[in-house]
């Protein structure tokens, strides 16, 4: 029997503790729950996978790609990859499930069809659109659904305004919310709770300009649409209000950080309580220009703000007085 040699007692004794390092590893992740993990220790790798930065321990090792096999580098080119149709859309009354019949009196290789043809295709248009709606409520949801893009539209609001308005009017429509009140008036409504629920408030002067209710009958349906679905609506920071008025106003950025400062220190005094956020942020706007000589007149400011000239006056005497500026 021959003696083992030294090298390999050596890789013996090496398997060994790497059988010993392996195991209390093993023994360390079953210490460790996946619910005691810190989020800000989660890394995502390149290949998918999910570990624990500080352990090395493999939370998920296979990662789903929703997307397509195949890759477009232009719009033209996705088009023409793409083999199902645009996704689920909750500002469409069918959700956008329905077909469709383009206006376009082209054939499948784009030549032009015959008179005939259009005609017909003419008549299944309009019995297309007359078959998308089966009953009065969807008839109902598609008309205010068509108000909210175009008031969206107009007030400049990104998509997924579009979609939580959408989503309020039908959880509206579903409740039985309409019955009593105008379709414009509840779609208004929902637009202008959305828009706070996503953090870009506009006011309800703005939303009145591209409504077809007045202001007064917005503030009772929101308020009313508001209580019944349970949204919880934070107060409006007026702060949310200064980067659009300074940019309307062409100002400078040392203005608006400036009216940001006047904002926070006289809120923290309780002068914003029961104000008007829009008056609050005009106020503070105009007395910040006044303070970085970038001077503009009450009316500028007011005309932006969609507030009058004694409204802006009374919250600038009460934000210097707070400041301890004198005038």
């Amino acid at each position: 029997m021959t003696r083992p040699t030294r090298q390999r007692e050596q890789d013996v004794e090496r398997t060994r503790w790497q059988g010993e390092r392996e195991d209390e590893a093993d023994g360390a992740e079953d210490d460790i729950e996946i619910e005691d993990m810190d989020e800000e220790d989660l890394v995502r790798t390149g290949d998918g996978e999910l570990i624990h930065e500080p352990t090395g321990i493999v939370v998920e090792e296979e990662q789903i790609d929703p997307g397509p096999e195949w890759r477009a580098f232009n719009h033209s080119e996705r088009q023409e990859k793409s083999r199902v149709g645009a996704p689920t859309t909750q500002t469409m009354h069918d959700k956008g499930l329905t077909t469709t019949i383009d206006w376009k009196d082209k054939d499948a290789y784009g030549r032009s069809i015959s008179s005939r043809k259009r005609s017909q295709m003419h008549r299944l248009r309009k019995w297309q659109e007359r078959i998308r709606t089966k009953d009065a409520g969807e008839r109902n949801l598609q008309f205010a659904l068509s108000e909210i893009d175009r008031m969206a539209s107009a007030l400049g609001v990104p998509r997924s305004v579009r979609e939580v308005a959408s989503v309020i009017y039908r959880r509206a429509l579903n409740e039985d919310l309409i019955r009593g009140r105008s379709i414009e008036g509840v779609a208004t409504s929902a637009l202008y709770a959305a828009c706070r629920k996503e953090g870009i408030p506009r006011s309800l002067e703005e939303i009145s300009e591209v409504s077809r209710v007045d202001r007064k009958e917005i503030g009772r349906t929101y308020r009313y649409i508001s209580q019944e679905l349970g949204l919880e609506m934070k107060p409006v920071d007026p702060k949310k209000y200064v980067p659009r008025f300074c940019s309307e106003l062409d100002l400078s950025k040392e203005v608006q950080s400036k009216a940001d400062e006047i904002i926070e220190t006289t809120a923290e005094k309780g002068l914003l309580s029961g104000k008007s956020p829009t008056g609050f942020a005009a106020a503070a706007i105009y007395a910040a220009s006044l303070l970085c000589n970038e001077k503009k007149t009450q009316r500028e400011v007011a005309d932006v703000a969609q507030v009058t000239e004694v409204t802006i006056r009374n919250r600038y005497q009460e934000q210097i007085e707070a400041m301890g500026i004198h005038s």
